[in-house]
């Protein structure tokens, strides 16, 4: 018999309560899903950790490219939510990356199955009515999870207790965003990211939280997905607050195969010939091995083969759509307040590389594409639509996190910021300097109080609005930060 990965015997356990004084007596949590029990961090002692929730069923076999099922609640039910949850079907390339040659730190770890909708929770030891943030974890939609050493948040929660962190698995490329021929919801990692929150707002409350203070943040496609989610359910978006982190919902990444023949493409070539039954081809597909699929799928990839396979995010009107402007015209977008940020130099770890560096136009063109004028008009239409919005570019280039000479403030850098993990690797000759703990102890800290206070919060901490045409710039020049015009960031864009 099938048992999954957090699934433990109904036990008969004491039950603590959230308000005893010694952390270890608070690691078993009654909330109304279940009971779940957790550890302290080995590094942190006033972190609880609770690693391996799942907050829906096991989307395998039948349920295999369905939208998210979920778990029936039975607060009888324990689960051990002390180790980290696999990470969903993924291929992680062998193509040389920066990401797989230089800064590991930002590949998962640990174990991938199918058996992976499952989130982290990282929580104060006393903690009561803290503000809650989810983060949705980046890798174009191909990669990704919770256990991600740079995206780690012990060291942050250990430094405030004030706030709760949590991070999220969902489906990733041709089980996250199949486009088959066969199915009603194509979109299902972004399907899963909201089975996701809904189970933070009913039981984030048992760990310490305040279900009505949660802000979404996500980075680079968990940015774009937190957009997503902004005018997906613009109606009931659950948070007070967006942070897209180097992402929106303009960023260009969403599939273009609008005749859906990847899926069919995938499947004649795994013994699944059913292209003119799109339901014999679903069936025969849901009996293939996930490993053989996404061995396929890598596989055809790395070999450079073409016409390129993708499976990305489809617009269909629904959960991701076609025309954002047009959305925004119509005023169908969350009236939430929101960040949006990009780095000084996005494309440095995006473009082909050597170890002396990259081609410095093509990485100032995707920067640019891809990344700062899609946050520039995200925020244009935003202040159109009378929505507050916070920006801030992140210019540190810090030895540690950026170890090769060329790299600086690229994709992704301000993640081990943000999460407090650059303390904890030494990619370059020397640790964390003392202005990269402040930069990082500075950006947290307005983070938090967005978290706090999404509409006002930033502004009591000296961060304007993007309509005062300010916005912050954090590590350049030796600086921790700095506030500079809109126009001096944005008007390359121009």
């Amino acid at each position: 018999m099938f048992v999954p990965f957090y699934l433990v015997s109904t036990l008969v356990l004491g039950f603590v309560s959230a308000k005893d004084q010694s952390p270890a007596n608070n690691l078993i949590v009654e909330a109304n899903s279940g009971t779940y029990r957790g550890l302290i961090n080995g590094s942190a002692p006033l972190v609880r950790e609770f690693l391996g929730i799942p907050f829906a069923k096991p989307p395998k076999d039948d349920l295999r490219w369905l939208p998210p099922q979920k778990l029936e609640s039975n607060v009888s039910q324990v689960y051990d939510a002390t180790r980290y949850p696999p990470s969903c079907a993924q291929y992680v390339s062998g193509v040389p990356t920066i990401w797989n040659t230089v800064t590991t730190e930002y590949i998962v770890a640990g174990p991938i199955s199918e058996d992976c909708l499952a989130l982290s929770v990282w929580t104060p030891a006393q903690a009561e009515n803290l503000p809650v943030v989810m983060f949705i974890t980046g890798g174009g939609f191909q990669t990704g999870g919770v256990e991600i050493n740079y995206q780690l948040p012990y060291n942050w929660v250990q430094r405030t207790q004030a706030h709760i962190v949590v991070t999220i698995n969902y489906r990733l490329n041709i089980f996250g965003f199949p486009n088959a021929p066969g199915l009603k919801s194509q979109n299902l990692g972004i399907l899963d990211q909201r089975a996701a929150l809904e189970w933070v707002r009913d039981n984030i409350e048992a760990f310490g939280g305040d279900p009505s203070r949660i802000t979404l943040w996500g980075q680079s496609a968990g940015a774009a997905s937190v957009d997503y989610n902004n005018f997906a359910f613009w109606d009931d978006p659950i948070v007070t607050g967006f942070f897209g982190q180097s992402g929106t919902a303009l960023l260009p990444i969403t599939s273009a195969d609008t005749a859906q023949s990847n899926f069919s493409f995938v499947a004649r070539n795994l013994g699944c010939d059913y292209h003119n039954d799109p339901t014999q081809e679903l069936e025969c597909m849901r009996g293939v091995a996930w490993e053989d699929i996404e061995a396929f799928v890598g596989g055809y990839a790395d070999n450079g083969t073409m016409p390129a396979l993708a499976f990305n995010p489809v617009p269909d009107d629904e959960i991701v759509f076609s025309d954002y402007e047009e959305r925004y015209a119509q005023n169908k977008v969350s009236q939430r307040p929101a960040i949006f940020s990009t780095t000084l130099e996005e494309g440095n770890s995006l473009v082909e590389y050597s170890r002396s560096g990259v081609n410095e136009t093509a990485a100032e063109e995707l920067t640019l594409a891809a990344f700062l004028c899609p946050a520039a008009e995200t925020s244009k239409l935003r202040t159109e639509a009378g929505l507050t919005t916070y920006r801030y570019q992140y210019a540190g280039d810090f030895d540690n996190v950026s170890p090769l000479p060329w790299m600086g403030p690229y994709h992704a850098s301000d993640l081990p910021i943000l999460f407090a993990t650059h303390q904890d690797y030494t990619n370059g000759e020397g640790g964390s300097t003392p202005l990269e703990f402040a930069v990082s102890e500075r950006m947290e800290d307005l983070l938090l109080s967005f978290m706090r206070d999404p509409e006002t919060g930033p502004q009591q901490h000296g961060w304007a609005p993007y309509t005062s045409g300010q916005m912050l710039r954090f590590g350049a020049g030796g600086k921790v930060m700095q506030n500079v015009s809109v126009d001096s960031v944005d008007g390359a864009c121009s």
